[in-house]
């Protein structure tokens, strides 16, 4: 066999069942082969973001996502992609086509592996056909270990036209789960008995390890309120009463409440990275940080407690120590953390009410995310927000609730990609009502995709914020958008959907919103084509930010 065969046939031993990819590559003939099935996107950082979503939803369960383009301008234009799958820590991996091992040093050859090392776990270059087994193994395994994030195996067109006598050097890579300190684990458990304000700051790592149910054992038990990164919104079900919401840059009014008077931060599966998108934590504070990266510790604060593990495995052990401290009931009695939480909700959204509820003409963004908390199922929908103000709206109102019920992203912020996102995501559960929310900026990046989520039998909703601009954009550019309109933007976006063969509606009153969601749904499920919901909305610069 040549090199694509081989690597063809190692991704289905490994599980693999479809590749994102454009617009060329042999490998895409080699899959298909190997009745792997090659869903060809409109550009390529649409099947990048695909195989992210797919990711963020399978990886619990060993499944990731894998992308395939050419070489030259397809690297290149691939790079956004997975700078903000390296951000995010999504695992995916990469193969690109490679230039030959005559030029791929030459300049000025784009040289992959050289230009994508800052974006990447691991990237790896086939210069030899013989070598396709333990590459593949090192590619695998850097994508099922240490930190989530892309691997890149650069395949070098005459190497791969070299004969692969076996793949039986490939191995089967193992995940391996750490487990923390039992010193510093028990350290720990005293710290949060003893403290008089805590609060849990839970990141897309309990996702990923599948730890959420113990994330809500071990709230319940210390009777310790949740907040979730942005990727790790989902973690908790929101609507427990131990749940404060989801911290974007913008977040629930008990978010910056509890973060500001906590005196001891326990983050779980999270980061800690700062961004201008997220919430930075307040001095001041006993910080007990439990990862996976031993890099992130002391990375951005200084650390008190360091657990490096996973994720899951740390929160057993926590319980079961807890338990020994504190017996099996721990402090569930105690209801006073619980009422306190219900007081400070309350004052928020009533507080909120009059935009939640607003009959404004044309529609404000917050009645519009409510009419979508009433109307959709939230256990069988999957949602998403694009970049910019859309985010920003429906970060902290949407209701999250069984695990990845949201997929939120974020510590780069491309526009675009919840169109992309959502496809891979309905590949990954088809059985899910994929819906994304995004901006009219944002369509202008994915939009084509659409065509893609149709013709692969991935049908997806997108609700489009339709107000004419880009968002804010009128206080940082006033010249520029008042005397030129240089952020105002218009089109029909409902009918390109229709265009792509799709279902565009157009909505115009609120009272729309919940009946064209129910309608959406069914065109997907029984028709299985993509639907838009064409918004015409107003510019809100209201946020649910209490930084003070």
């Amino acid at each position: 066999m040549n090199g694509y065969e081989a690597i063809a046939k190692i991704l289905k031993r490994e599980g693999f069942e479809w590749l994102a990819c454009f617009p060329s590559n042999p490998i895409i003939e080699a899959v298909a082969k190997e009745g792997i099935r090659p869903v060809v996107f409109r550009q390529e950082r649409g099947g990048i973001m695909a195989a992210d979503g797919f990711s963020r939803l399978m990886a619990e369960k060993g499944k990731y996502g894998v992308f395939a383009c050419q070489g030259g301008p397809g690297v290149e234009n691939a790079f956004g992609g997975f700078a903000q799958a390296w951000a995010d820590g999504v695992p995916i991996i990469f193969l690109p086509d490679g230039p030959g091992t005559g030029v791929t040093d030459t300049a000025p050859n784009f040289s992959a592996p050289v230009n994508y090392q800052g974006i990447m776990k691991w990237t790896g270059s086939i210069n030899s056909a013989e070598r396709i087994p333990d590459l593949m193994r090192r590619a695998i395994s850097a994508l099922k270990n240490g930190r989530p994030g892309p691997v890149m195996l650069e395949m070098q067109r005459d190497a791969m036209a070299g004969e692969v006598s076996s793949i039986e050097g490939f191995g089967t890579p193992e995940k391996y789960v750490a487990a923390p300190s039992k010193v510093k684990l028990r350290d720990a458990v005293k710290r949060l008995l003893a403290a008089k304000r805590p609060v849990i700051w839970a990141g897309q790592g309990v996702l990923y390890s599948g730890g959420s149910d113990k994330l809500t054992e071990l709230a319940e038990l210390t009777q310790i309120p949740v907040i979730t990164t942005m990727p790790g919104k989902s973690a908790i079900d929101e609507r427990h009463p131990l749940s404060l919401g989801a911290a974007n840059r913008t977040a629930p009014k008990a978010v910056w409440e509890w973060l500001k008077t906590s005196d001891v931060l326990f983050a779980i599966g999270a980061s800690l990275s700062r961004t201008n998108y997220g919430i930075d934590i307040p001095a001041g504070k006993t910080l007990i940080h439990s990862t996976s990266n031993y890099s992130d510790i002391d990375k951005e604060y200084p650390t008190d407690i360091g657990l490096l593990g996973d994720a899951r495995k740390t929160l057993c052990m926590l319980i079961d120590e807890i338990k020994g401290e504190i017996g099996e009931e721990g402090r569930k009695a105690d209801t006073s953390v619980r009422e306190a939480i219900a007081e400070v909700k309350k004052e928020w959204l009533e507080e909120w009410a009059g935009l939640l509820n607003s009959d404004m003409n044309p529609i404000n963004p917050y009645r519009l995310v409510n009419e979508i908390n009433k109307a959709v199922d939230h256990e069988t929908t999957v949602f998403t927000h694009d970049a910019g103000h859309p985010r920003d709206q429906v970060m902290p109102f949407y209701t999250a609730t069984v695990p990845h019920s949201y997929i939120g992203w974020g510590k780069s912020t491309h526009l675009g990609y919840g169109i992309p996102l959502m496809i891979g995501a309905k590949i990954a559960d088809p059985g899910k009502f994929c819906v994304n929310f995004m901006g009219d900026a944002a369509f202008g990046m994915s939009g084509l995709d659409l065509e893609t989520s149709n013709r692969n039998g991935a049908p997806i909703t997108t609700i489009l914020l339709n107000n004419g601009t880009m968002g804010g954009y009128n206080r940082a550019l006033p010249t520029a958008m008042g005397e030129y309109g240089a952020g105002n933007m218009t089109g029909d976006y409902a009918g390109v959907a229709e265009a792509l063969g799709g279902v565009g509606i157009k909505i115009e009153d609120p009272t729309e919103i919940g009946p064209a969601l129910t309608r959406a749904r069914r065109i997907n499920f029984d028709e299985g084509k993509s639907v838009l919901l064409d918004v015409k909305t107003q510019q809100e610069l209201k946020f649910s930010a209490y930084p003070d």
